[in-house]
């Protein structure tokens, strides 16, 4: 009988997918819209120099039929109640879009085929996921609802474009102390100077901050009880660790790999804020709870 016991998780967690209500878009229709888009991501995910200027194309096509989806789905569009759909994945799945955002504006200006291909993957799982966990539809308990919606995550997106940055920037640091630009420049993978990318990774930085910081204010101003909560707590410690490295920065002169390992703690303290309670709401206790 043990075996059956050990399934049941599973069965219930099938149910629930299975049963999750249509978007706001005819069935057909947002299926249709998020299997284009799902191919055209793969496509953008496909290495070969003989294929880079279509995947640029499929990546910039996935990104606007991914916008439709994230427009009227988890606007609400349509909806007899005004309100927005909320979970771990439409957050993650607006994130992955505004870095793709991000990365569109800045290879008009240098090719990044090997991140093209990451975004082109997380693209895929973005949409693949908000199929399966569409969130559920909250009415707005406030007129500045949607500002606070709209600067939480524009903060997960630029901490997401600092985070890239900041990745290539330690991958062209290790290349650089180990020789591979003894003899040239020091420039990064976007083919700028390690400072200027430096710089660029902190603006955005210093962007996701003070959108945070404006996500916290406006909490505290239309909540009816502030309440310490997991996502509460998390957002504060995040905004604490981004402040203490920008402090740091400004007035100690940090950088280099004790600035990335600062911006890595911040973004994953963000990212535990909303999309990990919500997943633990939604993927682990569902199933118990059902």
């Amino acid at each position: 009988m043990r075996p059956r016991s050990a399934a049941r998780p599973v069965i219930t967690l099938i149910r629930m997918i299975l049963s999750t209500p249509p978007p706001t878009l005819a069935p057909l229709g947002g299926l249709l819209l998020a299997t284009v888009a799902t191919v055209l991501y793969v496509l953008a995910a496909l290495p070969g120099g003989l294929l880079r200027r279509f995947s640029t194309a499929a990546l910039v096509g996935g990104w606007l039929l991914h916008g439709v989806l994230l427009v009227v789905d988890i606007g609400g569009v349509g909806q007899p109640v005004p309100g927005t759909r909320l979970g771990f994945a439409p957050v993650l799945s607006m994130t992955v879009w505004l870095v793709i955002a991000v990365y569109s504006i800045e290879s008009r200006l240098v090719p990044l085929p090997s991140i093209r291909v990451l975004l082109g993957v997380c693209g895929v799982a973005a949409v693949l996921l908000t199929l399966i966990f569409p969130g559920e539809l909250r009415p707005l308990s406030s007129p500045l609802a949607p500002l606070h919606f709209a600067l939480g995550v524009g903060s997960y997106g630029l901490f997401g474009a600092a985070v890239v940055h900041a990745t290539l920037l330690d991958r062209a640091e290790r290349q650089l102390r180990g020789g591979a630009g003894a003899l040239g420049p020091a420039r990064g993978a976007l083919g700028m100077p390690l400072l200027q990318m430096e710089r660029l990774t902190f603006r955005f930085v210093q962007a996701g901050f003070a959108a945070l910081t404006a996500t916290l204010l406006l909490g505290l101003a239309t909540a009816p009880v502030w309440r310490w909560d997991h996502k509460t707590v998390f957002s504060v410690l995040a905004w604490a660790v981004i402040g203490t490295l920008l402090a740091g920065r400004h007035l100690r002169g940090w950088r280099g790999r004790r600035a990335t390992l600062g911006l890595y703690a911040g973004a994953v303290l963000l990212l535990l804020a909303y999309v990990g309670s919500r997943f633990v709401v939604e993927v682990l206790l569902a199933p118990a709870a059902a």
